[in-house]
């Protein structure tokens, strides 16, 4: 049998022919094995996984993986570490000896996780990747590459900056933004004059109206239309800025937005909607954070405001305060410096120290304003000035994250308004001047460069840097507006947001979301999904999940159909594999979180768990529970209850869910799964367990117990769900490894439904972030944060995920199906039409990784937790692949 997967050798690239400005380098450090650090060159790079090779390295993957997964490198021609004797390659490696990936841009001083697979990742030129093999952390503080970035550089590059020397000015041409125009465009999407209302929405979007009238304020100074916007929102003050009621700390990013309005408009922030939102703010910042054994909700640390949840919240928090003449607690001020990366970027994440930090500009521009304008803090402004004027491009723009070519439009009004405070006044004009050059015909701004579509979020802060000005400094002059915005609420006007069950079906369209899962160019022949571009290897887990998604809706069944039957009459991939060599049933390999999986498939498609695939899953799934830990080299088993080879929560989840369904007891399972619940109401990703707290782990643990029932189960259930809606940040979404994750939000709909009226509100906000996260190909972005681009693990867990309906009760009937054509061995038989189907769709945005990965796999995140890269996987979609396995030993 073989079990590995071997990449080809490449020709590597002398290293002498990558430059500064030409090529990209890689460094592996086999020192744990007895060797040194070797390097590599790719003078034209594409992917992070082609450097790999192109430099002249050799990989292998898992037999359980396959490619995607690397589990050893060499170099050349010579032995391929950890060699079998110290690792079998047959399933995941364990967290503590793994390749882990790092990643530098140019001029970045530090390494950073990379927040794509190497095979999504896209380099360029001047770039730095480095593979380092060992453990690590969730957080990503320890197991870093003991070199730094310029140690492997190419000689003689030093660390120059995107647009060559950072000392150099840009030259881009300058210009000027259209502020009258911009203001017109920006007046014209308000619903009666005084309100942002997003499209297909009732609810009045705050956010962005107090967006709209800081740029109305920097254009017109005291008008009567900013006047009604602050009418307006003195009559919702509440409903923005208080949806906990009388007695509750107010949502620290809404307070602080109102209160910087009333300042800029030269009210009183003490008493604006029958609220005194600057007192109240300095009342809430959090005393303490987890560390203290008695956590507050919304508080990541000490210092922190409740509900800020980003890095601007915070810092807009602590600037509504100074701007009143109150002085911020010391402990606020100081979180935004403990925000800030070596590298003087500030991560856009409320990180606890120690944690990943990856800065971006946006968020370094915004922060380094409040830093300057609190005092005390010159170092950190001084650090986060060189990073802006290291990170600007030639023509002036800001990309908007690490890793991105793309000018960002967010990013550099920030960026310029920053850069002007700190008396870089050429810089900011060069970054003023790229921004008049995207402005479009109507006044407004896209998000990126080239954008053809204005949209609302880039536009005011681009209004505020054509302006020069900044929230820090804006002071709306001349008229008085003809509403006074003190004057207390006034009678609302439109629609009230009534609190209640939501409808099942708002936020994304299920439809073209149905329609991008199941076209030809992602669902193969109708059958599976791929484990990534140019193979024929299926992804089972990830198949699974798409009909799991598809059984949600009940909108294509007979695709749904397609994919059941090829599981289940045990259909073959391209390379020859069935859903039982995932699984691993039958073998000493048998994987609980994939038997759970396969057979809570079966379950809700109304099929016999106990003869699906050709196998009783239950009785293997009874057979893989442990009766105690394994101890070393094996590591099958965690705990007593655990099952056999299933390193998450999510994975445990879903195997009490398939057993409980089938009608076992599954005590000892259901007990360890209880055990691991933090006294917070969090469950963390990982088993054995960790000390993080994750929403997706604690949304499939409370559907697991939910469906179980009982006294205590409900308790914890209620337990969780608090917790989960204490995370919800501003815009509706949730946090994951990815940032702002549309993975995470799909589950904290699916958890908060099993409590769907209380928890009303919050899963209309998620469901209304999640349609803001899906593209026109009816795809869904990993993260608000990543790249652009569809990815088929996110689009599942969001189509599936946005329905609310639990994995413990999940059911579709095949009724009315017919089996669908079963293709030749040649893989030619046309993709079949079926009602409701489409033929038509874009390709996997970044190719899947399969196995034992989140159900956002294609980007996951790092897999310092599963104990091995998955390359085609981010680390920042999910933190581990263990974490919420949706695939593989987990998922």
């Amino acid at each position: 049998m073989t079990f590995l997967t071997l990449a080809p050798t490449a020709a590597a690239d002398p290293i002498g022919d990558c430059t500064a400005t030409e090529g990209a380098i890689v460094a592996v450090d086999f020192g744990p094995f007895g060797g040194t650090v070797e390097r590599g060159c790719d003078t034209t790079p594409t992917t992070g996984y082609d450097l790999l090779h192109d430099g002249g390295f050799t990989t292998a993957g898992t037999q359980h993986d396959g490619p995607g997964f690397i589990c050893r490198i060499g170099r050349g021609s010579g032995t391929q570490y950890p060699t079998p004797d110290e690792e079998s390659c047959v399933l995941t490696p364990p967290a503590t000896a793994y390749w882990s990936y790092w990643v530098a841009s140019p001029g970045q001083a530090d390494w950073s996780y990379s927040q794509y697979g190497a095979m999504d990742r896209k380099v360029k030129d001047g770039d730095v990747d480095a593979w380092v093999y060992g453990g690590t952390d969730v957080g990503g503080s320890t197991g870093r590459p003991t070199f730094t970035p310029d140690d492997v550089r190419a000689a003689g590059t030093g660390t120059p900056g995107p647009s060559g020397s950072p000392s150099t000015t840009p030259t881009g041409a300058p210009g000027e933004v259209d502020l009258t125009a911009a203001a017109t465009w920006l007046k014209g999407r308000l619903t009666d004059g005084e309100r942002v209302v997003d499209d297909g929405a009732e609810a009045p979007n705050y956010l962005l109206t107090t967006e709209v009238a800081y740029a109305l304020a920097a254009t017109e100074g005291k008008s009567q239309a900013l006047g009604r916007i602050s009418a307006f929102l003195a009559a919702h003050t509440d409903d923005y800025a208080y949806p906990g009621g009388a007695g509750r700390a107010p949502d620290a990013i809404a307070a602080s937005r109102l209160a910087l309005l009333v300042e800029i408009t030269e009210a009183d922030p003490h008493a604006f909607g029958g609220r005194d939102l600057v007192g109240d703010l300095a009342d809430s910042v959090c005393p303490a954070g987890p560390e203290s054994g008695e956590p507050t909700p919304g508080c990541t640390a000490k210092g922190d405001f409740p509900g800020a949840g980003y890095a601007d919240g915070q810092a807009l928090s602590v600037l509504a305060l100074l701007r009143a003449g109150v002085t911020p607690p010391a402990a606020a001020v100081d979180r935004l410096t403990q925000l800030q990366c070596t590298d003087g970027g500030i991560t856009s994440i409320l990180i606890r120290p120690g944690e990943y930090c990856d800065g971006d500009p946006a968020t370094t521009g915004l922060v380094a304003l409040v830093l300057r304008q609190a005092g005390g803090h010159d170092d950190a402004v001084t650090k986060a000035r060189t990073y802006l004027t290291k990170n600007q491009r030639e023509d002036g723009a800001f990309t908007g994250y690490t890793g991105s070519t793309v000018g960002s439009v967010y990013a550099t009004a920030y960026a310029a308004q920053g850069l002007r405070a700190l008396g870089d006044t050429a810089r900011a004009d060069a970054a003023v001047g790229w921004l008049a050059r995207q402005q479009l015909d109507g006044g407004g701004f896209g998000f990126e460069e080239e954008a053809t579509d204005p949209a609302l979020y880039p536009t005011p802060p681009a209004v505020l840097a054509g302006a020069g000005t900044s929230l820090v400094a804006l002071t709306a002059k001349g008229a008085e507006p003809t509403a006074s915005p003190s004057s207390g609420p006034a009678t609302p006007s439109g629609s009230p947001t009534t609190p209640g069950t939501p409808a099942p079906y708002d936020g994304p369209d299920l439809k073209k979301g149905v329609a991008y899962l199941t076209s030809a160019a992602n669902l193969k022949q109708g059958r599976y999904y791929t484990a990534g571009p140019g193979t024929a290897r299926a992804d089972f887990g990830l198949t699974v999940d798409g009909a799991f998604a598809l059984a949600a809706t009940g909108l294509n069944n007979a695709k749904l159909r397609g994919i059941v039957d090829f599981l289940d009459h045990e259909g073959k991939d391209g390379e020859g594999r069935t859903v039982g060599d995932w699984t691993g049933i039958g073998t000493p390999y048998a994987a609980g979180g994939s038997l759970g999986k396969t057979a809570l498939l079966a379950e809700a498609v109304g099929r016999d768990p106990r003869d699906f695939a050709g196998h009783d899953l239950i009785a293997a799934l009874d057979k893989a529970v442990c009766g105690k830990p394994s101890t070393a080299p094996d590591r099958s088993c965690a705990a007593k209850g655990a099952y056999t080879y299933a390193p998450s929560v999510f994975a445990q989840s879903l195997a009490v869910i398939a057993q409980v369904r089938a009608g076992e007891k599954a005590q000892e399972p259901i007990a360890y799964l209880e055990s691991l619940q933090q006294d917070s109401g969090a469950w963390p990703s990982l088993i054995p367990a960790t000390n993080d707290s994750d929403v997706d782990s604690t949304a499939i643990a409370a559907m697991a117990l939910d469906l179980v029932g009982g006294d205590e189960a409900e308790r914890a259930v209620g337990k969780a769900l608090a917790w989960i809606a204490s995370r919800q940040l501003p815009d509706g979404g949730f946090p994951g490894a990815a940032g702002n994750s549309v993975n995470s939000a799909a589950l904290a709909v699916q958890g908060l439904s099993l409590d769907a009226e209380k928890y009303a509100d919050e899963i209309a906000d998620a469901r209304t972030f999640l349609a803001s996260q899906q593209n026109g190909d009816g795809g869904f972005r990993v993260a608000k944060e990543g790249q652009d681009g569809s990815d088929l693990r996110a689009s599942t867990q969001a189509v599936g995920g946005a329905t609310g309906i639990s994995f413990g009760t999940l059911e579709r009937s095949l009724a009315g199906t017919s089996p669908q054509p079963t293709p030749s061995p040649s893989g030619t038989v046309p993709q079949i039409v079926t009602p409701g189907g489409d033929t038509e769709g874009s390709s996997v945005a970044g190719g899947g990784g399969g196995g034992a990965l989140a159900s956002t796999g294609v980007r996951a995140g790092l897999l310092a937790a599963i104990a091995l890269l998955l390359v085609g996987a981010g680390w920042r979609t999910a933190v581990v692949a263990r974490r919420r396995a949706e695939s593989g030993a987990g998922r």
